[in-house]
């Protein structure tokens, strides 16, 4: 039987770095990562769309904790948002601009030397500037924080094909009144035998394969 890890314990344990996640999302991301790295599938882990790292740290934290030797990868344009599609319209939304939420590669990596932990395999790109080539081979839990609907379609078509059986898919802003273009995009991409069996929790869009 695999250990039973404290998630609330890491979580309590180090600051957010950013403003665009909550404490109940890191540990629901956690929660079920935690699922996958004790009960799940062979697999890397990825994360589309990490800004300037807080739940890549967090990620990593656990992963160290459970001392895990998979593959991390973050993927980020490091230019901030991209431009906003049709389906990305709302009312609520007009603060999302392109070129907004921008950091550096450098920032990034810096949080992670302050953090005293190593960091992840780091893609710098827009998402549909990425191959197959760019992915690992078998993925075993995806975070995708991608925004609009054009960064979560992407996205998803780089992991689906690759997420393993009993593999965890979370969408961040799945249920976010002003970025309506990711849960778009999540209905018109997955078949509905899986779109119909997404779970909502603080705004994240939770799917077991």
């Amino acid at each position: 039987m695999a250990d039973v890890i404290n998630i609330d314990a890491i979580v309590r344990a180090h600051p957010l770095i950013s403003d665009q996640v909550s404490t109940e999302q890191v540990s629901t991301i956690l929660r079920e990562l935690d699922h996958v790295l004790a009960h799940g599938p062979d697999g890397d882990i990825v994360e589309f769309g990490c800004y300037i790292g807080t739940t890549s740290l967090f990620i990593r934290r656990l992963l160290d904790t459970r001392r895990e030797n998979r593959s991390f990868h973050v993927y980020d344009s490091f230019a901030g948002l991209p431009p906003k599609t049709i389906e990305d319209a709302s009312i609520a939304g007009d603060q999302f601009k392109a070129g907004e939420l921008s950091v550096s590669k450098k920032q990034l990596l810096r949080e992670f030397k302050k953090a005293g932990l190593a960091a992840p395999v780091i893609h710098k790109a827009w998402f549909n500037e990425l191959s197959d080539r760019d992915v690992p081979a078998k993925i075993a839990f995806a975070f995708l924080d991608g925004d609009f609907y054009g960064s979560i379609m992407d996205s998803l078509k780089l992991v689906w094909p690759r997420l393993q059986p009993d593999g965890c898919l979370i969408i961040d802003d799945y249920a976010r009144e002003a970025l309506p273009g990711a849960a778009r995009a999540v209905q018109a991409f997955l078949p509905k035998e899986y779109s119909s069996r997404i779970k909502t929790v603080h705004n994240l869009g939770i799917l077991q394969r």
